[in-house]
């Protein structure tokens, strides 16, 4: 294994991480059927961040930063929908 190689690997070891962590808050969000523990504020300014991640990504040729980012925007965009979803239903 190249130097690169090991470089990458701990770029996915990073986005393995950090992505799936996000997935307990899901499930528990969809579970639930409540969000409200969830900050608003805190979804939007994330998945903003996130965005810009994934075009930092495109524009380094980053496949590590790409998958995770956008693994991770999916995950929080749903929670940003369920969260909304369960607020009109109130």
């Amino acid at each position: 294994m190249n130097h690169l190689n090991y470089i990458d690997l701990f770029g996915f070891s990073a986005a393995l991480l950090t992505t799936i962590a996000f997935l307990p808050q899901l499930y528990k969000t969809w579970q639930t059927k409540s969000a409200d523990d969830v900050s608003l504020v805190m979804l939007i300014l994330f998945i903003t961040g996130l965005f810009c991640w994934i075009i930092y990504g495109l524009k380094i040729n980053s496949i590590p930063i790409l998958v995770a980012n956008i693994i991770t925007f999916i995950f929080n965009f749903s929670i940003l929908v369920l969260k909304i979803s369960y607020i009109k239903n109130k």
